[in-house]
């Protein structure tokens, strides 16, 4: 397979497998969906999901929760790891969002990676799932998938990123980078799959 072939190939396969590509992580607007990527860090979307509610429950907007301490924070969601750090970030952009953006969040990846606890990833999942602006988040899942279906020999996620930019169109990333998620979850992981065991892998290394 040439390597325009494969993209074909993997385009065709996702979209039979995922028509449909629900948001992982459950939120009700763009801030609960930026705290629910912020927690995700180092830490599953199911544990995400589990945590959230209690959180949202106290304080689901920039206003509530900048009347919420640090502390409080940190002990709803000490179950997602990294809570020192995450509860500062979680109080810091809430203030931020108060003072320099009205309350709301930015729909501007200049604006986002601005704020605490936000990196590009981050800042590019707000953007194509709160947002509509074509973004393609790469996590590791997505750049171990990238590597093994040979479509990128990029040795990190930010150079990954620039491959898969350039291989898939525009329009196509917001849904494809949830779709590649969800196969390497499935069939796909980590240790389930050598590079040569699941469908994909097999196919496109013919």
């Amino acid at each position: 397979m040439t390597k325009s072939e494969r993209v074909e190939y993997i385009l065709g396969r996702l979209e039979e497998l995922y028509p449909e590509t629900p948001i992982p992580l459950d939120h009700t607007d763009a801030y609960t969906l930026l705290l629910a990527v912020l927690l995700s860090a180092q830490c599953t979307d199911v544990r995400v999901n589990q945590v959230t509610p209690e959180l949202f429950a106290l304080a689901s907007t920039p206003e509530a929760m900048v009347r919420v301490s640090v502390e409080e924070i940190k002990a709803i969601i000490r179950p997602c790891g990294l809570s020192p750090r995450k509860s500062q970030a979680i109080a810091g952009l809430s203030q931020i969002l108060l003072d320099q953006h009205g309350g709301q969040v930015p729909a501007d990846f200049e604006a986002l990676e601005a704020l605490p606890g936000v990196g590009h990833k981050t800042a590019s999942v707000v953007m194509a799932q709160a947002f509509g602006v074509p973004a393609f988040p790469v996590d590791t899942h997505i750049h171990r998938l990238a590597k093994r279906w040979r479509l990128s020999p990029g040795k990190n996620v930010v150079e990954t990123e620039r491959y898969l930019k350039r291989l898939f169109p525009r329009e196509k990333w917001n849904k494809l980078h949830l779709q590649i998620i969800f196969y390497g979850r499935e069939y796909c992981s980590a240790r389930g799959c050598d590079g040569m065991t699941c469908e994909i892998c097999q196919t496109v290394n013919e």
